[in-house]
């Protein structure tokens, strides 16, 4: 027997309310959380009103559900992941700030990081060489000498292009107001 979405006046809902038990159970399963059930039964039903094909044979109706359901599930249980990652990764950033001693106000916290980003943005206001320079010898630590080689030009070169990307990184931090101009 074939299954015609427009059986049902609810388009999808009647399928749900029929197979709503065993679609707990699945989601329980899949989540590992009770808790879960409801929020992803709903984003179930939703899928289902999205997607529901335009007829299903009765005897496809229950893997189809069961594939949508599982697919929720797992989309659940990867936006946990992301909040607890950002999660994990505001407090290690926090506990840094505390370690800090003097920085541990939340005022401090936000300006420093505004700075921070205003500074990323400085950087890519910057030619892509002078940039890569000044990323290469603040950020790894490189010597003039590793530069040279690495780049393949003379240490004097380096010395002078990166005396050039100070200069012209430091107009684009004066520029955004996170410095103050040097007469």
């Amino acid at each position: 027997m074939t299954i015609r979405r427009t059986d049902t006046a609810d388009g999808g809902a009647g399928w749900l309310a029929q197979h709503e038990r065993w679609l707990r159970t699945v989601i329980v399963a899949r989540t590992g959380d009770p808790q879960a059930v409801d929020e992803v039964l709903q984003e179930v039903a939703l899928a289902v009103m999205r997607h529901a094909p335009r007829s299903v044979d009765s005897a496809n109706l229950a893997p189809w559900l069961y594939r949508v359901a599982v697919r929720q599930s797992l989309l659940h249980r990867r936006k946990l992941g992301r909040q607890r990652r950002l999660r994990e990764s505001a407090a290690r950033r926090w506990s840094d700030v505390e370690a800090g001693g003097s920085d541990a106000d939340p005022l401090s916290w936000l300006i420093a990081d505004e700075r921070r980003q205003m500074i990323r943005h400085a950087l890519t206001r910057l030619a892509r060489r002078d940039a890569e320079i000044l990323l290469l010898k603040y950020t790894e630590n490189w010597s003039y000498r590793q530069l040279a080689e690495h780049l393949g030009v003379s240490a004097s070169a380096i010395e002078s292009r990166l005396g050039r990307a100070r200069e012209r990184f430091r107009s684009q931090l004066a520029n955004l107001q996170v410095i103050e101009s040097t007469p």
